[in-house]
């Protein structure tokens, strides 16, 4: 979801299992008014989310967007998509500023991260 290209380049940090999954994965339309700033808002919203353990973004140059976000537990990832200015941007999103998107919820079973020796990481790294 993040336009900001000043966020540091890591991956959100392995978790112990379990934990779940949201694989937003989109195609943007053209028209594109007003996603930057309701996005940045659903970025700062969720983390209000009791449970909320972060958020990878992708894009690709051809225009293919994935958002992982991750949550401790169901509850969390239900408190979320239940919020109404959440819900309200879904259907802004669906009305304007998506051609496609498919959403795949998933409960992580095993996980696990590497970080070369010597090689900054978080807010410092850059």
């Amino acid at each position: 979801m993040s336009d900001h290209p000043e966020a540091p380049v890591a991956p959100v940090e392995a978790y112990e299992p379990p934990y779940y999954v949201a694989v937003f994965t989109t195609v943007r339309s053209q028209d594109q008014s007003g996603y930057s700033e309701t996005n940045a808002r659903m970025e700062d919203l969720v983390k209000d989310v009791p449970g909320f353990l972060g958020m990878d973004h992708a894009q690709t140059p051809g225009g293919l967007g994935i958002t992982v976000g991750y949550f401790r537990d169901a509850d969390a990832l239900t408190e979320w998509r239940n919020n109404a200015e959440h819900r309200a941007a879904q259907q802004r999103g669906r009305a304007e500023w998506y051609q496609s998107y498919t959403l795949h919820v998933a409960r992580v079973e095993r996980s696990h991260g590497f970080v070369r020796a010597g090689v900054p990481q978080g807010p410092t790294a850059g």
